[in-house]
């Protein structure tokens, strides 16, 4: 577990982001009759530090209803991030609901927009996997984006549209050149955390390696583990 997270402002959150260790994103379908709430409650019991729950199917009700469930379960114990819906963060904070921040893509709402609309304190996440991408966020103001999603570092069938995958040299090189920590997403397993850490990820973002499995705390502790050693 992450106790500095717990009843932690917001402020305090965007520093926590720059190592954000094993990084969850959720997936319904994967998660199946367990559900994303209890997958997460699992995984960060496991020592998961941050949750990105993604939805692209849900209604705005449900996505939110959601949000609140997740962050209700996860009780400050990580960082909970929300992908791709300003509005939906905005409403769960509004709400009361422990929720951090934000991470976006490319074709979202620009991440200049984004930071104007969500506040100072507020954790941005921005997906990136191109030198054009660098150069953007150099571009922008210091501080407008906490840590880049950068992958895929191989093939990954929860994202079909991919781009083509950076592998492992290509994630080293990456990180490298970024002006922001960046985690690695995309195709990671197990075996791969280690020498993502050695190459210079801040995190490694996972999701079927937890959300398929049958005890997704174990696959959490696993994970955890193989980042830590």
């Amino acid at each position: 577990m992450n106790p500095s997270v717990a009843g932690a402002p917001v402020t305090q959150a965007r520093t926590l982001s720059r190592t954000t260790g094993i990084y969850l994103v959720t997936d319904t379908a994967q998660c199946g009759a367990r559900g994303v709430t209890e997958t997460v409650r699992a995984a960060v019991a496991g020592g998961v530090q941050t949750v990105q729950i993604r939805e692209k199917h849900a209604s705005a009700a449900d996505f939110y209803a959601l949000v609140l469930a997740v962050a209700e379960a996860v009780d400050g114990q990580a960082l909970v991030l929300v992908d791709d819906r300003v509005d939906i963060y905005l409403a769960a904070r509004a709400a009361g609901a422990r929720v951090h921040g934000v991470h976006v893509g490319q074709s979202d709402v620009p991440v200049a927009a984004v930071r104007a609309i969500v506040g100072p304190d507020a954790v941005v996440g921005l997906t990136a996997n191109t030198s054009a991408h660098l150069d953007a966020v150099r571009a922008l103001p210091p501080g407008t984006v906490d840590y880049l999603g950068a992958g895929v570092i191989r093939p990954t069938s929860t994202k079909p549209d991919h781009p083509a995958p950076l592998g492992m040299a290509g994630f080293r090189a990456f990180a490298a050149a970024a002006p922001v920590p960046c985690v690695a997403i995309g195709g990671i397993g197990l075996a791969d955390v280690a020498a993502l850490r050695a190459a210079g990820a801040s995190g490694a973002a996972v999701v079927s390696a937890i959300c398929l499995a049958a005890d997704p705390l174990h696959s959490a502790r696993e994970l955890v583990a193989a980042w830590n050693a």
